[in-house]
């Protein structure tokens, strides 16, 4: 009996190891290597949609590969293990809603806008077994109170528009999650077409981010409990002088928000 039962398990064992998740992320990699373009000093970056669409079986594959974890896996994993995986889905996901319409688009909002059937809203693939949208993701799962609770999420997901922070060029992985994150955040905030001192003004002009989701800056995180706090701690970044970063690390500016840029953020002829 008891050799018996081992035999079963041998027997099981290639379906356990085919089922288990790659969480290198080695595919979305590979895809981001090819198809992502660093720019303005690798402070920016610019997506090439048509080399994605070329490559569509691969990035479907990837995707199949998200789809078929299911709850119970996503929730034996470590909080690093199910943040990656989160962000690289919402990330790959997103592109995948581009292609189905690419290139006949300026813009993510040409699918749809914000009040009737949202972009961010429509359900168009499958997580733990249900047709999802990526807010789902976004701000039900990611943002969710007690979840993950860091703000630099915010710099990570990317929504396919040339003001939002950049698509990265690598899948994000639990082992240096917490590295890339903050690289993403300075990334962004060293770039000064979307977040910058205007030492004329006194003004710290940043991304509507901040704006839309400020409570996310101020809830704690780290023991931050304000947006000037956490904007305080990149006043190296966000300003050009000493004096400009005294007063943006001590919160003694105004802040004030830029325009969004909804573009596309496609890799530019």
């Amino acid at each position: 009996m008891k050799n018996w039962i081992v035999a079963i398990a041998f027997a099981l064992l290639p379906l356990s190891v085919s089922a288990a998740f790659d969480q290198s992320h080695a595919a979305w990699t590979a895809l981001l290597r090819q198809h992502v373009v660093l720019i303005d000093a690798g402070k920016a970056s610019q997506v090439d949609y048509a080399g994605f669409a070329k490559n569509r079986a691969a990035l479907k594959a990837y995707l199949d590969s998200l789809s078929a974890v299911t709850r119970e896996q996503f929730d034996s994993w470590r909080k690093p293990q199910r943040l990656a995986f989160l962000i690289n889905a919402y990330n790959a996901f997103t592109v995948e809603l581009i292609l189905g319409r690419y290139p006949d688009l300026t813009s993510i909002r040409d699918l749809g806008n914000i009040v009737f059937n949202s972009p961010w809203k429509q359900k168009f693939f499958t997580l733990f077994g249900e047709k999802r949208h990526l807010d789902w993701i976004e701000h039900e799962t990611i943002r969710k109170p007690g979840a993950y609770d860091d703000p630099r999420v915010h710099f990570a997901v990317n929504c396919a528009s040339v003001g939002c922070p950049m698509l990265n060029d690598e899948a994000f992985v639990a082992e240096r999650l917490d590295a890339q994150l903050e690289q993403q955040t300075r990334r962004f905030l060293a770039d000064r077409s979307r977040n910058r001192f205007d030492a004329g003004s006194g003004t710290l002009l940043v991304s509507q981010i901040f704006d839309w989701y400020g409570k996310d800056f101020s809830s704690g995180y780290r023991g931050i409990t304000s947006l000037r706090q956490f904007l305080g701690n990149y006043a190296d970044l966000l300003a050009a002088t000493p004096a400009g970063q005294a007063l943006v690390r001590q919160g003694m500016v105004e802040i004030d928000y830029l325009a969004y840029d909804w573009a596309l953020n496609g890799v530019q002829p």
